[in-house]
């Protein structure tokens, strides 16, 4: 794998179609959640997708793996605010169980690139 090719990667792929989701779910968010929950899981959701760009940018395969742990990082951050939304009524049960689908099959992923990159 070249390091420049973060768009070929199916996980980057992935996360841009997570992060097209959130935005899609969280319109519907009240607006008193503008500032708080909307924005912390948009911004969690961007992080995923931008930190894989990063590492791949990098010049090394440690560093490439250090910004996945922060993408890995950032989808667990994600994974409880989905949790916390749904509880909140904010999101329904067949958005939710869209978007965490996907989030648990780019988590799997994550892991298996730090697998194979972790020095």
């Amino acid at each position: 794998m070249k390091f420049h090719d973060y768009e070929k990667l199916i996980v980057w792929q992935k996360s841009m179609d997570l992060v097209v989701l959130i935005y899609r779910l969280t319109i519907h968010f009240p607006n008193e959640e503008r500032f708080g929950l909307t924005s912390q899981i948009r911004r969690a959701s961007i992080s995923i997708p931008s930190n894989i760009a990063e590492g791949c940018r990098r010049s090394t395969k440690k560093d490439f793996c250090h910004f996945l742990y922060i993408a890995l990082g950032s989808a667990s951050e994600l994974d409880t605010q989905l949790k916390l939304s749904k509880r909140l009524g904010f999101i329904m049960d067949a958005d939710y169980n869209e978007a965490d689908e996907l989030l648990h099959e780019i988590l799997r992923m994550l892991n298996k690139l730090i697998e194979r990159f972790d020095v």
